[in-house]
């Protein structure tokens, strides 16, 4: 009788605490992680983590259902405007007094005025400026450059010069390409514009695209006369010089 009464004194004297709340202690524990997790993402910078999920679609490939690589905008002349940056201001009342220039001289069918993704652009052809497979400018495309230099200094953006050749191959010590040829007509309008209308040098730069970017895809001689040509862009903000390039 004395060893069962013992035993019985042993079990209720035990140590340990009840089962259940051992149970209850590892909830508590549970959703205390839970809440200081909440806590977190609450604190979470929003902008960065927008900013990964962008850099980690971008690494994987992932574009959005519905867009393309190249977003192109529809072009109108709200566009370009905005694009422009500070320019509308002048852009119209600019472009106004060039076409009159145009229109007065009869230079329709040698300059021409027209607006584009990457910005304006004044389209010269080659014979207005340069005598065939010559970089030299010609009188009658200095006084049109002065026209159009005393204007776009007006306009804050930056501006490309782009030279374009025709289909005829060119080779001799001087330009022993189109290349050399396209680029040299680019390269002698920013040093006229420079030189005599005190253009700033940090605005401009030329690019040379030999034959590649023909207006009209044909080898007559009405066609070669319109590829050869030197472009004026006046570049909207998205296609700023130097992004330009690349």
């Amino acid at each position: 009788m004395r060893k069962k009464r013992n035993s019985s004194n042993q079990n209720q004297d035990g140590g340990g605490s009840p089962a259940w709340m051992t149970t209850f202690g590892d909830m508590m524990t549970l959703l205390l992680v839970f809440f200081v997790l909440l806590y977190s993402f609450s604190s979470l910078d929003v902008q960065k983590f927008k900013g990964f999920i962008s850099a980690l679609q971008n690494q994987l490939g992932v574009l959005e259902g519905g867009k393309t690589i190249i977003d192109e905008p529809n072009i109108t002349a709200g566009n370009i405007s905005e694009d422009l940056g500070d320019a509308p201001q002048n852009l119209g009342r600019v472009m106004d007094q060039m076409q009159k220039y145009i229109d007065k001289n009869n230079l329709n069918d040698r300059v021409n005025i027209d607006r584009k993704r990457k910005g304006v652009v004044i389209s010269l052809t080659g014979e207005i400026l340069y005598d065939l497979g010559k970089a030299d400018l010609k009188p009658q495309g200095r006084e049109v450059l002065t026209m159009i230099a005393e204007n776009l200094k007006e306009i804050p953006n930056d501006i490309m010069i782009e030279g374009h050749t025709d289909y005829l191959p060119i080779n001799n010590q001087q330009y022993p390409s189109n290349w050399e040829l396209s680029t040299a007509r680019a390269v002698n309008v920013i040093k006229y514009l420079i030189e005599e209308n005190d253009f700033t040098p940090s605005r401009l730069s030329a690019a040379g695209y030999s034959k590649f970017r023909p207006v009209v895809d044909e080898d007559t001689p009405e066609a070669r006369a319109k590829n050869r040509r030197v472009e004026i862009v006046i570049l909207n903000s998205q296609y700023g010089s130097e992004q330009y390039n690349n």
